[in-house]
């Protein structure tokens, strides 16, 4: 074989191989996000959700007490790992599609690198052995942080800046959700039409809730930054069990249990026919 016909075969190999990390990713994410909606789901109907927060650390604990746990555990962490590589390769050489190597894109999936970097961490330190790790509570680290920021100089501009970014970009993921962007992401030619009109739903419904989901927890991080509270401010679980608070709140919390349980099939079909 020829050199230049051995660097094709390791390019493709590579390529390859970061196909299957992302969709091994994919595929761990929608775990997650579907023990998380029926956790959500659990807590509606009036439960503490089996003793389990709705995030993902509750989704964690959910996985670790059962069949095959610890073995789950490590393949989610691993999982997670080749997305964040994948994600390394898109900000590095661009990812598929003819937008794909444009800066703002690079930059976004740079970003997303870091953080499932860190989710895959907390998920092997948990798998490992370090209980605190992955499954510590999204609310006790969201008053936390917003705890230590207020006390900043600048600290509640900062924190409401923060609430404002994450109520914009889940106003955003829900709108493009609802306008079903994410096709542009798929293989639709490889899909057959009644799989494309369920990955349709799933897409809208899921990404629509999830969506909701970040606003509103953004909204709660700016109103702990007007009033200076670290205590208004609410990680995931906290979050929907607010919805349940509200007139019709178990229709309405239920309603984004299953909208979660749906991003989370949904994630399973981007494993099957995202184009990577």
């Amino acid at each position: 074989m020829t050199v230049r016909g051995r660097g094709q075969a390791r390019r493709a190999a590579d390529s390859t191989a970061m196909a299957v990390a992302a969709r091994a990713g994919f595929a761990a994410r929608g775990l997650i996000y579907l023990l998380v909606g029926v956790i959500a789901l659990r807590i509606a109907w009036g439960g503490d959700g089996g003793g389990r927060q709705a995030d993902r650390g509750g989704a964690l604990g959910e996985l670790a007490e059962g069949p095959f746990g610890a073995a789950l555990l490590w393949a989610v962490g691993a999982a997670l790992a080749g997305m964040a590589l994948w994600r390394l390769s898109e900000a590095v050489v661009g990812g598929a599609g003819p937008d794909g190597t444009k800066p703002s894109k690079r930059a976004a999936a740079a970003a997303r690198c870091v953080f499932y970097a860190f989710v895959s961490f907390s998920v092997l330190a948990y798998a490992a052995g370090d209980k605190g790790s992955g499954s510590g509570s999204s609310d006790r680290r969201t008053h936390d942080v917003t705890a230590t920021v207020l006390t900043w100089p600048a600290g509640p501009w900062l924190v409401g800046a923060a609430g404002a970014a994450v109520v914009i970009s889940g106003l955003w993921i829900a709108v493009r959700a609802a306008r079903k962007k994410f096709r542009r992401h798929l293989r639709t030619e490889a899909m057959s039409p009644r799989a494309r009109q369920l990955t349709d739903v799933l897409g809208v419904a899921g990404g629509t809730a999830r969506g909701v989901v970040f606003a509103v927890a953004g909204v709660f991080a700016l109103v702990a930054a007007v009033q200076h509270r670290p205590g208004k401010a609410k990680g995931m679980d906290d979050t929907l069990r607010a919805f349940r608070d509200l007139p019709a709140g178990p229709w309405l919390l239920a309603l984004i249990a299953l909208g979660l349980a749906a991003f989370g099939v949904f994630s399973w079909c981007s494993a099957r026919w995202r184009a990577v």
